[in-house]
């Protein structure tokens, strides 16, 4: 499921950032910003989609560790029950006095007694005092030492040797893909320089430049007047959208939605793809503008 997430977000945020530089090749901002936002909305995705697995191998690295931790702690308290020996424990009570060092062993006896009790008081003074979590500390620290999870933990075998050698196959194979990699994104960044790049062009031998439009309204109060003062305020909109300032510029309805405008002097190719950028770029409300055709007009034309 991740991985068809990962192709979908890729193929959605190649197709945004392919348009983004199509657009601002044709100069139309508009396009060009819904696009930029939409490579944002899916970067983010892709963004969230890593950190959550990140996150989520986190938390299992984290509850194997306790784990761990816990199997240690519990080693650290278990304690040997001691086993009585079989028969009488004070079979030596019975047995007849051999030496006078006989009556030293019940002093012996109350002074462990005596010791013990005191080395037990001392026990629990430390265990009052010390603090609660030494022990878990303890544990925590222990736990990378303790032996992986045999049921679901990567085993030893598979794991390379310490200090052995990086297979030299793979190596290149890395090396060859980086190189390929490196190769493409800089073919692809020369291309749109190139491509992209605002170049001086020579004036063009006509006189004007022609222009056919055509405008689109929709909803049923959108009367030819409507459309023509839409018409109208597009192609005042987007006078100044040339290198050169289109002081000479003029626009005139033909019917069934379609204008014609007319540019003096003539505009070079980059200012046609300025100036048809911006006209199809910006929108009016339930306005839609096409350039169907632009070309050149010599003073004799009609």
């Amino acid at each position: 499921m991740r991985r068809v997430a990962y192709l979908f977000g890729g193929a959605a945020a190649a197709g945004a950032g392919t348009y983004v530089v199509v657009y601002l090749y044709r100069w139309q901002w508009q396009r060009a910003i819904l696009c930029g936002v939409l490579l944002l909305v899916v970067e983010v995705l892709l963004l969230g989609i890593v950190l959550l697995g990140r996150l989520a191998r986190i938390e299992e690295r984290m509850r194997d560790a306790d784990r761990r931790q816990e199997d240690v702690l519990a080693r650290l308290r278990e304690k040997e029950a001691p086993t009585a020996p079989s028969g009488d424990r004070f079979r030596w009570l019975d047995d007849e006095p051999t030496s006078p060092t006989y009556v030293f062993v019940p002093v012996l006896m109350v002074t462990g007694v005596l010791l013990s009790g005191l080395a037990w008081l001392v026990q629990r003074i430390a265990s009052a005092t010390a603090r609660p979590m030494a022990e878990r500390r303890l544990a925590g620290r222990l736990s990378v030492l303790a032996a992986p999870d045999p049921d679901g933990g990567t085993d030893l075998d598979d794991l390379p040797r310490p200090g052995a050698r990086r297979d030299r196959g793979r190596t290149l194979r890395v090396l060859a893909a980086g190189v390929v990699a490196s190769a493409l994104l800089a073919a692809l960044v020369v291309g749109l320089a190139d491509l992209t790049q605002t170049r001086e062009e020579e004036a063009a031998d006509s006189e004007a430049t022609s222009l056919l439009l055509r405008v689109d309204m929709r909803g049923t109060d959108m009367t030819a007047e409507r459309q023509s003062l839409a018409a109208r305020q597009l192609w005042e909109s987007c006078r100044d959208s040339t290198s050169a300032p289109l002081s000479r510029a003029s626009l005139g309805e033909l019917g069934d939605g379609l204008f014609a405008g007319v540019v003096r002097p003539a505009l070079s190719n980059h200012d046609r793809m300025r100036l048809r950028g911006c006209l199809e770029d910006t929108g009016l409300d339930r306005t839609h503008l096409t350039v169907v055709g632009i070309g050149d007009a010599d003073a004799d034309d009609d």
